[in-house]
């Protein structure tokens, strides 16, 4: 599976974004077939269904370098991972209070090489 479509609605990525939204796929098959956190039926449409939808703020919103963004709730990663991808100089912070979930987040990311992206394992109210 190709991210194909994400380079259709964002021609302008370099070849390193390309690359790791190429391997956003692989990732979450791996990580999702032990820790469950995307739907099975969804996972084929991983890109269609999730990356896409997290990348929609990147169509009206641009990050500037240095911004920091935190993602409360983010689950497996959505949307925090692929606008880490998508605004590499701009800081993110994901917290969600489910460990499974940071563990996956924690491990797709450093498969990406996601230099901008921290996590917790927290309650978003502490």
């Amino acid at each position: 599976m190709t991210a194909d479509i994400i380079f259709k609605y964002f021609p302008n990525l370099t070849e390193h974004q390309k690359q790791q939204f190429n391997q956003l796929y692989d990732l979450y098959v791996l990580w999702n077939s032990q820790i469950n956190v995307i739907s099975r039926k969804d996972i084929d449409l991983l890109f269609e269904r999730h990356v896409l939808h997290s990348l929609g703020i990147a169509k009206v919103i641009q990050f500037k370098p240095g911004t920091k963004i935190l993602d409360v709730g983010t689950g497996g990663g959505f949307p925090g991972i692929p606008l880490a991808i998508m605004f590499p100089d701009s800081q993110f912070h994901l917290v969600d209070s489910i460990g499974k979930k940071i563990k996956v987040v924690n491990e797709v990311s450093q498969g990406l090489g996601l230099a901008n992206l921290t996590s917790q394992h927290e309650r978003a109210e502490k």
